[in-house]
């Protein structure tokens, strides 16, 4: 079994502004071997976006994946998805495989 390439962007803050308003650095990691699997897809109940759509994704990450996820974006075939909460890795080396990071991500269309 082998995954696919995605790219993590995440933001760290570095320094204010004169202001005193947080400036922002961006950077973007590609990670490879990382397994997609199709979530579930529903239209949205909000009323101000009749035509709108959730869609969401479970990614395994690869061992060799060591950064945070906490409050970043995926961005999987083309399209960015948030990531949700802060995944952690399965520790204590009992899981077989390549993989121990289970990221649930989701975006909204429309």
């Amino acid at each position: 079994m082998r995954g696919e390439t995605v790219t993590v962007i995440t933001r760290t803050q570095t320094g204010t502004d004169p202001g005193g308003d947080a400036i922002w650095t961006t950077t973007e990691t590609p990670v490879d071997n990382v397994l997609v699997a199709n979530g579930s897809q529903t239209l949205s109940t909000d009323s101000i976006r009749p035509d709108g759509i959730e869609v969401a994704c479970t990614l395994y990450f690869p061992r060799s994946f060591s950064g945070s996820l906490r409050g970043g974006i995926v961005k999987v075939r083309g399209h960015e998805y948030r990531v949700l909460g802060d995944p952690l890795p399965y520790d204590g080396g009992m899981t077989p495989t390549q993989w121990n990071l289970v990221v649930e991500c989701e975006r909204g269309d429309g």
